[in-house]
């Protein structure tokens, strides 16, 4: 039953994606693409994944408890501050803070968990600023 509802809530925001951008309104030049290619193909990927705990639900579906669950909203704790920090501190720093939060949850040690969301931070940076193009949120320091 749990595993349904998940299912059905993953299909309920794919389609709230979908319609979230058909609601993009787009200029008089855009790229072939345009802004509502991604947030599409998202939906998706999301509607795919609801599909399948609907077609074939687990019978003993093993849920997070205790800290587990306190892990869960942790991470979706970062994940909202997050975007709140993008129009303050800007892509880079915001990543880094990010990454390397989730990266300690995760398992890795202060220290490490600091380098790798620095270094997936300016990876992240240089492949969609750099090499795709796109525009990021610049923060104080000016990227």
């Amino acid at each position: 039953m749990s595993e349904r509802l998940l299912g059905g809530v993953c299909l309920a925001l794919a389609a709230f994606f979908v319609w979230g951008a058909f609601q993009i309104e787009t200029g008089f030049i855009v790229d072939p693409l345009g802004p509502k290619a991604f947030p599409i193909i998202i939906a998706g990927v999301l509607a795919v994944s609801g599909l399948y705990p609907l077609v074939r639900p687990d019978p003993e579906p093993d849920w997070p408890t205790g800290g587990r669950m306190l892990e869960v909203v942790f991470g979706v704790g970062v994940l909202i501050a997050y975007t709140y920090m993008l129009p303050e501190l800007g892509f880079v720093a915001s990543s880094a803070a990010a990454a390397a939060l989730l990266s300690w949850r995760l398992g890795a040690g202060p220290l490490p968990a600091a380098i790798a969301g620095i270094a997936i931070s300016f990876l992240m940076y240089a492949i969609f600023h750099l090499i795709l193009g796109l525009s990021l949120a610049r923060g104080p320091w000016g990227f």
